[in-house]
């Protein structure tokens, strides 16, 4: 579609055409306006008349152009819908001292817990086109990494920089929920979802669990929880030798939360435990809300401003092979 951004201004193109009929003219050395009508014989012959100059159509066609260019023609394409659906995910990663245990099999070989928790939640994130996904880290306490957004790539790439012991080697769970139900507010109108995601049990933090939890519930948010941790006693960390196996782990507690907020629990013991989440996430329904469209709009102005520049340097070409010549006769 085309369109003027303000076709109110074509009423200046009879502004030459007016401005020729209050041409100033000449009399007795002082200059006056020329009053179309009136001739030698009325009685304002003292005025004297001169014939105006006829605009030529070049200069009617410079004139149009530029008119034109200022009026700024619009070219207007096909509608786009926005992406008004989705989903608020917050996820919550531990980064405590176990998850340096190298007990995920992963690709053909054992790999430490984070390591694979990156590998397979960055997939996942890069899979939430239209949802808004925040990052929070966790450890002696809990931090904000990345606030809510529909930059998944920057969310992945804030995992992708975490690193063991980044909040030191403790596990607060609670601390980890209650912040997740603090970035949650004023967020009414959309599925509030915590992927809660440790290899351990709540020993530090100022929270009780069951206190965030409790807060969680009231809000009406669901969290999911997920229990990292192979039972391999194989596994060596870097702050605990001889392997966790995951006994450390506080399965009653994840479910409870996972229960109670109408969430479900999972337990990666590998690879696939770990995806599973992806199918029930997908599950959702997302929140509704009006469509939004908007049509991307392309300035055209410059069209009509390089023919106008264009006809002007044509009409002094002209003019000036018109002067030579005459000089040369």
């Amino acid at each position: 579609m085309f369109e003027f951004s303000w076709p109110w201004l074509f009423l200046l193109l009879p502004l030459p055409w007016l401005l020729t009929l209050l041409r100033p003219v000449k009399q007795q050395g002082q200059l006056r306006l020329r009053i179309p009508g009136f001739t030698k014989n009325d009685l304002t012959s003292q005025f004297i008349h001169q014939p105006s100059r006829k605009i030529s159509i070049t200069e009617w066609l410079i004139w149009i152009m530029l008119v034109s260019a200022v009026a700024n023609p619009t070219w207007l394409d096909e509608p786009i819908s926005l992406p008004s659906e989705g989903r608020d995910i917050m996820l919550a990663v531990d980064l405590s001292g176990s998850m340096t245990e190298q007990d995920m099999a992963y690709q053909g070989q054992y790999v430490d817990r984070l390591t694979m928790v990156k590998a397979v939640l960055g997939d996942f994130i890069e899979q939430r086109q239209g949802d808004r996904l925040g990052l929070i880290l966790f450890g002696d306490t809990a931090f904000l990494q990345t606030p809510l957004t529909r930059d998944v790539k920057t969310v992945s790439q804030m995992l992708t920089e975490a690193q063991i012991g980044l909040v030191g080697r403790a596990t607060a769970i609670g601390d980890a929920l209650g912040l997740s139900v603090k970035r949650f507010a004023n967020k009414e109108q959309s599925n509030r979802i915590v992927v809660l995601l440790t290899d351990g049990q709540n020993t530090a933090g100022n929270l009780d669990p069951d206190d965030a939890l409790l807060l969680a519930r009231e809000e009406g948010i669901k969290v999911y929880t997920i229990g990292v941790g192979s039972d391999n006693p194989r596994g060596f960390s870097l702050f605990n030798m001889g392997g966790m196996g995951g006994s450390s782990l506080d399965e009653g507690l994840l479910k409870r939360i996972a229960e109670q907020t109408g969430g479900l629990y999972f337990r990666a013991k590998d690879v696939a435990g770990l995806q599973q989440i992806y199918q029930e996430l997908d599950k959702l329904e997302p929140i509704s809300s009006d469509e939004q469209t908007f049509r991307p709009r392309l300035s055209l102005f410059y069209i009509p401003l390089l023919i106008a520049l264009g006809l002007s340097c044509l009409t002094m070409l002209l003019s000036l092979i018109r002067q030579f010549t005459r000089s040369e006769v």
